[in-house]
């Protein structure tokens, strides 16, 4: 009797803790898997071995997770074991898991609202209640155009086509919660200035400050790009900083020779680092503070020629094999079939691509010119499929929450790729695209042609290629072969 007492005790007990043991639970995405994300609110004991119930249950260290497969067997373990009214979620689950009414219940209030901006016709507010997840975050603030609205405490976001094609792709239906039915008649996209860059504050005197405010003024309005001025005032501001006691009007041509020389010595500085601070404290003294004559004829480096790496046709296709991601695949047979820069291939927009023509639109590249290079039809026919499958918005190549695909992620694919393939271990993404004008030049294509391919001002830059064609090369002899020796 008493046992028997004991064993009801003890299973009360548990269903008692039981029904405490509240759970959250999310879709989720592990090794390409669809999954169900599974943590506990509080602590208890007993959470663990309670999950290892559950068929296909992995804790996941990185995550703070539990994670189980995303089907109905699962699911109903979960309720199995929590109790129905003890499962709260973060979002919404997909069709082929049925949520219990409790669940439902749990999800309203974590939707996303949007409605009519207050005062702007051609924007909308978008409100993300704080107990939404840091991805539903990360892929609201890849909306083209988006722009945080401390006061209103919302987003605003572009009253188009495409942000609603955005929303419709990126996030459930029953995640988002109209106030007002999008009219049919509004535009395709609006031109909107890029977000914002937040710029982390240096601490300087104040009359230095001014110096280098005064030199971003001057960039901006020659137009120079964002990285320039960003480059410029970092050197500026570094060397009026070594003068600490001396106006920045008043540094001598002297002073400005000594700064150099001491960061040679002492950082042992590149050549385009040298030639980087010489450029910025030129542009001040010639057009800031106009004192041309301190900075006329500066000494400038000899700039060393370095010979590219280039893959040999053989590496590139070794290269190319080893992906078997077709996304991946794509993004680098692009580069090497087009000749592209890193930062061109990620900011590729679906109109920028011209298949009828076999043609490619490179807007804005490097020194702010648009130029048209080659869209191979076997990269295309790849592309074509690529396309389908993801069917991408905006950008040729999206990231997981939409948004523009990074250039950190391209490298990371590159270099996975390289150690695959198991090629030159010097080779960077950029290596494509110098393959690519050596095997071009190596076809007997023209050099002119190649440098409107790659989008050279000068001859003189393209003609680096030469000195790395290997056309010929098994033709060569040392005069030493003919030496009776």
């Amino acid at each position: 009797m008493f046992v028997t007492d004991f064993i009801i005790g003890v299973s009360s007990l548990f269903d008692i803790c039981r029904t405490r043991m509240k759970i959250q639970i999310a879709p989720a995405s592990f090794e390409n898997k669809d999954c169900i994300a599974v943590r506990i609110e509080g602590f208890d004991a007993s959470f663990p071995s309670t999950m290892r119930q559950i068929a296909g249950a992995r804790w996941i260290p990185e995550q703070k997770a539990w994670i189980v497969p995303y089907n109905k067997t699962a699911y109903a373990d979960l309720k199995r074991l929590f109790g129905e009214g003890n499962i709260l979620t973060d979002q919404a689950s997909s069709p082929s898991i049925s949520l219990s009414s409790e669940a439902k219940n749990a999800t309203q209030g974590h939707v996303i609202t949007l409605c009519p901006h207050p005062g702007k016709s051609d924007y909308f507010s978008l409100y993300l209640p704080k107990e939404m997840t840091e991805q539903h975050l990360a892929t609201v603030k890849n909306i083209h155009g988006r722009r945080w609205n401390p006061e209103l405490k919302c987003w605003e976001v572009p009253y188009t086509k495409l942000t609603l094609r955005f929303l419709e792709k990126y996030f459930p239906a029953n995640l988002l919660e109209w106030a007002f039915t999008p009219a049919n008649d509004i535009p395709e996209r609006l031109d909107a200035p890029p977000p914002e860059r937040k710029v982390q504050p240096t601490v300087i005197p104040a009359r230095y400050e001014e110096a280098v405010t005064a030199l971003e003024q001057c960039l901006l309005l020659k137009r120079y790009s964002w990285r320039t001025i960003k480059s410029y005032k970092n050197c500026f501001r570094q060397f009026i900083r070594h003068y600490d006691d001396t106006k920045p009007s008043q540094l001598t041509r002297k002073q400005m020779d000594d700064y150099v020389s001491h960061l040679i010595k002492s950082k042992n500085i590149s050549e385009s680092h040298q030639n980087q601070i010489l450029s910025a404290i030129k542009m001040f003294y010639a057009e800031v503070v106009e004192q041309e004559h301190k900075v006329m004829n500066l000494w400038r480096p000899k700039n060393p020629q370095k010979i590219p790496t280039v893959l040999t046709e053989q590496e590139v296709t070794k290269l190319l094999k080893s992906i078997e991601n077709t996304k991946h695949q794509c993004i680098l047979m692009l580069v090497y079939s087009a000749g592209l820069r890193l930062g061109e291939v990620v900011a590729l927009r679906l109109t920028d691509l011209q298949p009828e023509k076999n043609r490619l639109f490179v807007r804005g590249a490097k020194g702010k010119k648009d130029r048209c290079t080659i869209l191979a039809p076997k990269t295309w026919e790849r592309l074509k499929h690529y396309l389908e499958v993801h069917k991408p918005l905006e950008w040729v190549f999206e990231g997981a929450n939409g948004g523009q695909y990074s250039s950190r992620s391209v490298q990371e694919i590159f270099t996975r790729a390289k150690l695959r393939a198991k090629i030159n271990s010097h080779a960077t993404v950029h290596t494509l695209r110098h393959s690519f004008a050596t095997h071009l030049l190596e076809k007997g294509v023209d050099l002119r042609y190649i440098q409107e391919l790659l989008g050279h001002e000068s001859s003189k830059t393209t003609e680096i290629y030469t000195h790395i064609t290997r056309k010929g090369w098994d033709k060569l002899k040392s005069p030493i072969d003919d030496l009776d020796i």
